[in-house]
């Protein structure tokens, strides 16, 4: 792991290296050049010869070498339009006219100062353009490890919440088959009841997997239309009451018809995984509270617990799908890793916010969901 990360920084350290110009580019290059050339050559024509002022006409070749640098690949192009400009302005602009005169008082120095000004501006754009093009790539390169980063962090999740239920199923139908003459009736409820409730965290762990599955492939790109905030919230709630029929949920939302652009079945996921997490890690002899309230131009849903809350290590790295410690409701065979996870990806997904923190009496997970539809626009 330290090796990777050197060879990282190594990366991020040393520009990228450019190969060879392919002859694609190079001709784009040399007419994009040419066309720019020509279009100042007309331009401070039409200048010169209605205002009579070479002024003007030495800007507008200044400006044409600085669209050339930024339009065109390399430092070479620039600096020949630099050229370029300046045997034009004293060839066609300059007396007498369609001849070279380097003699004149005054012109050496206004030709060299052109020159240098130009052949300036033009290696100070390419070299803006190729730092412009390092920063991409280096965020390209963060982003990648961030997302690896966070594949590691999920596949660890889903190894430790995969693996603690799928124990308790091994070890309660083993007891079961080996005891079950000597087993009481009780006892034998006992570890039917609990090979069901772990079979019902497996089937939610694959339809968490699912979610994010679903998500990933389509590049977070999500489908959204408006939906009825109550109805969303209900539909929640009634699902998570036929997988934990003892939850206590108390729900308090605005009696304001909200509409919230989102993909419904995602956001549903999103309160069940909440409130699940609730119950397994909160006081079972206390409600799970649902307060979900408009604030400016969003609409924030907060999931409370009455238990221990989460250890203040814990709370930047909750969502990162790093398996926690059981706390107040012992149950140390139910971890929080994957759910969370999928609960960030999905909210990211929606552009909105998800955050952690705790609260006089126990755990406070909540999130945030944009009004309106923000409209992408392409850069």
């Amino acid at each position: 792991m330290i090796l990777k990360s050197r060879c990282f920084s190594d990366i991020l350290d040393k520009p990228p290296k450019r190969g060879p110009m392919s002859k694609k580019t190079l001709c784009l290059n040399i007419l994009f050049t040419v066309l720019i050339l020509a279009a100042a050559t007309v331009l401070a024509y039409l200048f010169f010869y209605l205002g009579k002022n070479t002024t003007s006409v030495a800007i507008i070749y200044i400006l044409a070498v600085v669209f050339i640098s930024r339009y065109t690949d390399g430092y070479v192009p620039g600096i020949i339009s630099s050229f370029v400009g300046v045997i034009c302005v004293n060839y066609i602009f300059t007396y007498p006219f369609m001849k070279f005169n380097f003699t004149i008082d005054g012109y050496p120095v206004t030709f060299v100062g052109m020159i240098i000004i130009a052949s300036l501006i033009s290696t100070m754009t390419s070299h803006l353009k190729l730092q412009s093009r390092i920063i991409n790539e280096r965020e390209k390169l963060l982003m990648e490890a961030e997302k690896e980063t966070m594949r590691a962090n999920l596949l660890r999740a889903i190894s430790h919440d995969l693996r603690t239920p799928l124990t308790g199923i091994i070890g309660a139908s083993s007891a079961y088959l080996e005891n079950q003459e000597n087993l009481s009736e009780k006892a034998k409820t006992t570890c039917v009841k609990n090979i069901y409730e772990d079979s019902n965290w497996l089937l939610n762990m694959v339809e968490n997997l699912l979610t994010i599955t679903r998500i990933q492939t389509s590049n977070m790109a999500i489908h959204k239309t408006s939906e009825l905030l109550e109805e969303v919230v209900a539909e929640a709630v009634q699902r998570l009451r036929k997988r934990l029929p003892d939850a206590n949920i108390q729900i308090h939302i605005p009696e304001d018809f909200i509409l919230i652009p989102m993909d419904a079945t995602l956001i549903e996921q999103v309160l069940i995984n909440l409130m699940e997490n609730a119950y397994y890690h909160g006081n079972p002899h206390e409600p799970i509270i649902l307060h979900v309230f408009p604030e400016d131009d969003q609409v924030c849903f907060e999931v409370l617990d009455f238990g221990k809350g989460i250890p203040e290590d814990k709370l930047p790295v909750i969502f990162d799908g790093s398996p926690s410690t059981p706390n107040a409701s012992g149950d140390s065979r139910k971890g929080m890793g994957i759910g969370l996870t999928i609960c960030r990806t999905i909210i990211l997904a929606h552009k909105g916010k998800i955050y952690a923190e705790n609260h006089e009496h126990g755990a406070k997970l909540s999130f945030c969901l944009p009004l309106r539809e923000e409209k992408e626009h392409d850069d």
